[in-house]
């Protein structure tokens, strides 16, 4: 066999392993289903009101989107960091397998977890009045930029757990980049309300960006209270949305890639 499908063979094989995981431990899925209803309600019901109420709503869903898929490489970095700590990785090293196999098929199993995580987050946003109103054609490719996205954002977690010694460092250094690189972007609020090093971050921030693409494509609004965004990102959306994550890939691939050769010296 060529090497491309045995890696793709072995890759799917690993996949399927990792999902039976989750289906013997459901309890790894809370933070990837029970966590995004709560921000949809957290920011629907309680901030709300004083942010433009139905309008703020759809506004936001794009928001929680972006940012819960991002927050889902939090399965890729623990279930990575675990398998290393409990010696699966090196039974997989000794076995003729591909070298990429563990790693795709870990962020293969874990996009799957944020395609759940966003059936679960639409069906919860329209029941607190978010709609789509583009065209059939324009959604299905927000929600293929949403995962690509998400895909991209896996490899960034999947270099993260190598790196990591332990489980509890890996659940320490999988979130606490995430926080102020979501916050400090329009996933919530306006970006342009920012001070200007932040605001600056915030329109060139990936999050912002694909975000936007996502508002756009659905037909919901760009912006609440605040006049639309004018920086070249912005002006540009779904290129930037997709080059971003094409070049988070082509960086962490290889990265993540050579770090697991050397895994064994650990």
């Amino acid at each position: 066999m060529t090497p491309l499908p045995a890696s793709l063979r072995d890759s799917s094989v690993v996949a399927w392993r990792n999902l039976l995981n989750i289906k013997r431990n459901p309890d790894w899925l809370l933070s990837g289903t029970v966590q995004p209803i709560m921000f949809v309600l957290l920011f629907a019901f309680v901030f709300g009101g004083s942010l433009g109420g139905g309008r703020y709503r759809e506004f936001l869903i794009a928001g929680i989107f972006v940012q819960t898929v991002a927050f889902n490489t939090s399965f890729t970095v623990i279930g990575l960091t675990n398998d290393l700590q409990k010696g699966i990785v090196d039974r997989f090293r000794a076995l003729p397998m591909s070298r990429v196999a563990v790693l795709l098929g870990r962020t293969s199993s874990d996009l799957a977890v944020s395609l759940l995580s966003v059936v679960i987050m639409s069906l919860c946003g329209l029941l607190v009045g978010w709609r789509l109103r583009g065209d059939l054609s324009d959604v299905l490719t927000g929600y293929l930029l949403l995962l690509l996205f998400s895909f991209a954002m896996s490899w960034v977690g999947a270099f993260i757990g190598l790196i990591s010694r332990t489980v509890e460092v890996a659940q320490s250094a999988g979130l606490l980049w995430l926080f102020p690189v979501t916050f400090i972007s329009s996933a919530f609020v306006s970006a342009e309300a920012m001070p200007t090093p932040l605001r600056v971050f915030a329109q060139w921030n990936p999050i912002t960006v694909n975000a936007d693409v996502l508002r756009e494509l659905f037909g919901n609004p760009i912006r609440v209270g605040m006049p639309p965004p004018d920086s070249w990102p912005a002006e540009h959306a779904v290129p930037y949305a997709v080059v971003s994550s094409l070049v988070i890939i082509a960086v962490f691939v290889p990265l993540s890639v050579a770090r697991y050769r050397r895994v064994g010296s650990r």
